[in-house]
């Protein structure tokens, strides 16, 4: 592996990272009881990882833009691991019920998003 390669991601698995702090951070003010963050970063990170999945399928890229946008970026801004540890404390919190819908929603909505982003992508450049 290259290092530029290397780099990319690094620098964009930083980047992503911080703005998942940042809009996490943003969504305690308006729902502080509620992991809405994460949920927002899991949607919205599967959205642009469709459009770029689309993108690069029909635009070849260097490797070094295509892993350090989706890997880096969106690897440091959609993290499954802040998912699962949101998800064990709104369980302890809020109890079953909540947990379930805010799984089911990350899920269903993250694939949705994912979907949409590969179909707005064909849409607009088919």
């Amino acid at each position: 592996m290259s290092a530029h390669i290397l780099l990319a991601v690094s620098v964009g698995g930083a980047l992503g990272s911080l703005l998942r702090y940042l809009l996490t951070l943003a969504s305690r003010s308006a729902w502080p009881d509620w992991p809405l963050g994460t949920l927002a970063v899991n949607v919205l990170g599967s959205l642009v990882m469709g459009l770029l999945f689309a993108l690069f399928l029909q635009r070849p890229s260097p490797e070094w833009l295509r892993l350090g946008l989706m890997t880096g970026v969106l690897g440091g801004f959609t993290t499954f691991s802040a998912f699962s540890l949101d998800t064990l404390q709104l369980w302890q919190s809020a109890g079953l019920l909540s947990t379930a819908l805010y799984v089911s929603m990350n899920v269903t909505l993250s694939l949705l998003a994912c979907a949409t982003g590969v179909g707005l992508f064909r849409l607009a450049f088919s």
